[in-house]
Order: structure tokens, then C-alpha cells, then sequence
């Protein structure tokens, strides 16, 4: 088999290992050089309105995240036993910050900006007890509507009465002392509250 040949596009004779296969050609060859084809496909795609992302030279053991477009070791990144290389397709970083991302807009319909801008709004303060830093987003859990932000002692709280106003006011008066009346056991005696 001959060991060279030449590209029609860029009219240069390169040895084999310049083209990527194709079974169904003759010669068992595409017919443009990688790069004429690379060159053919990106104009191909942005012809149709696509954009095409620029291929990198990265160093063996290092990774491209196209998020960041930061080359990175592969200490950077996670395993994915799916994909071509072995490597999830962005970095740690940027990997968690997605995630965090559509976990707001899957959960509350929010983006970081808008939680930002509710944390601000408040004052940068638990609505509730009006102390603690607000980072927790609170949400009613019928109509998945977000009521504030809130520190993680309260928005637990409200969980733990499971969103009952009734419950909440109930435990209002209890702690202002206002509730409890012992229950009587003999005439007289008051039973320890259970």
C-alpha cells in the first residue's frame, strides 16, 4: 500500500497517517487531510448557524474544560467511565457550580443571581430571627413558591413543624409561657409535662 497521498483541497501529498479512516472509500481513507476535513466541517457547521469550539493542543495528562477554557492535570477532574476518554467532560469546579446551578433552577425556578439579589434585598439576614446569615432558600412545599431566604436553624425549623402555621403559633405561646396548664394527676398534684 502506498504510505503517502495527496489531499485535493490543499493540493499537499502527506504520508497516511495524515488522514482517518473510512471503510467505505477505495483505499480504506477519507478523502481531505484531517485538517481540510476539520476545516470543511467547522464551515460546514457555521454555515447552519453553529458555532464550533477551536481545538486546543493540550499536553498528555491534562484536559481542556470548556467552561472555564482553563487546561487542567486530570487531578482536576472527575472519572466517567462513559465517556471517550475516561474523564467528565468539565473540571471539579465548574462541574460543581453546574450543579448547583440547575439544582436551583430544578428546585426553586431560580438562578444564583436571583437568590443573590433576594439575599440582598433582605438585608443579607435570616428573615426570621434576624440574626444569622441567609443562605438557605425556603420554599412552601405544596405550592413550591420561594418565600425567602433564610439560616439554616430556622428554614430546619419550619421543616420540622412541616410548614403548619397552626403548629408554629401553638409553639409561639408555649415558649412565650402562655399555653401550658399541668395536667392534675391526684387532687392536688401536678404531673411532670410527657
Amino acid at each position: 500500500m502506498n504510505e503517502e497521498k495527496r489531499c485535493p483541497r490543499c493540493e499537499r501529498t502527506l504520508s497516511v497517517s495524515s488522514y482517518a479512516s473510512n471503510r467505505s472509500a477505495r483505499d480504506g481513507l477519507q478523502a481531505y487531510c484531517r485538517r481540510c476535513s476539520a476545516e470543511y466541517y467547522r464551515q460546514r457547521r457555521e454555515a447552519k448557524g453553529h458555532r464550533v469550539r477551536a481545538k486546543v493542543p493540550v499536553a498528555r495528562g491534562h484536559k481542556r474544560c470548556p467552561q472555564c477554557r482553563e487546561v487542567k492535570p486530570h487531578s482536576a477532574w472527575e472519572r466517567n467511565r462513559s465517556s471517550s476518554d475516561g474523564w467528565a467532560s468539565y473540571c471539579r469546579e465548574c462541574r460543581a457550580k453546574r450543579n448547583r446551578e440547575g439544582y436551583f433552577r430544578r428546585k426553586y425556578g431560580l438562578t444564583e443571581a436571583e437568590r443573590d439579589a433576594l439575599i440582598v434585598s433582605q438585608g443579607g439576614v435570616c428573615l426570621i430571627c434576624l440574626a444569622a446569615r441567609a443562605e438557605h432558600v425556603d420554599h412552601d412545599h405544596q405550592t413550591g413558591r420561594v418565600r425567602g431566604v433564610l439560616c439554616f436553624s430556622c428554614n430546619a425549623a419550619l421543616g420540622q413543624f412541616k410548614d403548619r402555621p397552626d403548629v408554629i403559633r401553638r409553639a409561639a405561646a408555649y415558649v412565650e409561657g402562655t399555653v401550658w396548664k399541668p395536667p392534675l394527676g391526684a387532687p392536688g398534684a401536678c404531673l411532670p409535662p410527657s
